[in-house]
């Protein structure tokens, strides 16, 4: 038998079921990968906005990731809401404790709604001790405008701020998305090497609550599987665009994507 991949997530939840955990769990198990994770905050939000969260206590979160190192080694890592310097400074510890070996580092850093979630010093905690680690960072604009300390109005502007994220702030790679920019949603990948370009048409929905966790949790899914970064994240365009483009119309604001949406597209084409 074929053994399974598996994949941790670190992050906060989501009750409303589009975001956190709860999207790379599901993601996790439309891609066919063992899905684990670490709860790191306890957050109570919605379609309609962030409301508030709890952060766990350190020694708890630490307890989460002995539980699963101990027991079921990950074929992959993704991380996204880190709230705190101190959760930050612990997921590094112990990604290098366990010789992690592909790590998608997604920088939650400002909600769907525009709610900043974390602090100045949070930040450079994610500049100074996960961005060395991460095969991936797969920043929005606004999160990839915070990291650098730079604007982003251009096509220029993205291939220059991944750029900064591997040559100066020691990502393997990092993938800067256009979904805030105007025109085809187009992403841009940088391995230290060449950019890569992955379009797709724009749709004209609200729907996309998680779309950032959810775009992270399939190249996350595909390393673990073995997939090389460019074929995991092409995957991963994919699937968030068939997840955007077939919302399920639910809740009563930025209503969340359809993370089965890649088999709605594949019954319409048949």
């Amino acid at each position: 038998m074929t053994e399974i991949a598996k994949a941790l997530t670190i992050a906060g939840t989501d009750p409303s079921g589009g975001a956190g955990i709860h999207a790379d769990l599901k993601t996790f198990q439309e891609i066919g990968v063992y899905g684990m994770s670490v709860i790191t905050s306890v957050v109570s939000q919605n379609t309609l906005g962030v409301k508030s969260f709890v952060d766990l206590e350190l020694d708890f979160v630490e307890s989460q990731f002995d539980a699963v190192f101990e027991d079921i080694h990950p074929n992959a890592v993704k991380s996204g809401m880190l709230s705190t310097p101190e959760v930050m400074n612990l997921t590094a510890q112990k990604l290098k404790e366990a010789r992690v070996a592909n790590y998608v580092l997604d920088p939650v850093m400002i909600a769907s709604s525009g709610h900043e979630l974390i602090s100045e010093e949070a930040r450079v905690a994610v500049a100074k001790e996960l961005l060395p680690l991460a095969t991936v960072v797969t920043p929005n604009l606004p999160e990839a405008e915070m990291l650098t300390k730079r604007t982003i109005k251009t096509v220029s502007d993205m291939k220059e701020a991944g750029r900064v994220l591997v040559e100066e702030y020691g990502a393997k790679a990092a993938l800067i998305k256009g979904g805030h920019y105007e025109g085809e949603a187009d992403d841009y990948l940088y391995d230290g090497g060449t950019f890569e370009k992955f379009s797709a048409e724009r749709f004209d929905t609200k729907h996309t609550h998680g779309s950032g966790c959810t775009y992270a949790a399939v190249i996350t899914a595909g390393l673990a599987n073995g997939k090389s970064l460019y074929d995991a994240v092409s995957d991963g365009k994919a699937y968030i665009t068939a997840a955007i483009s077939n919302p399920l119309n639910i809740g009563k604001g930025q209503g969340p994507t359809n993370h089965w949406g890649h088999r709605w597209s594949a019954i319409q084409s048949t």
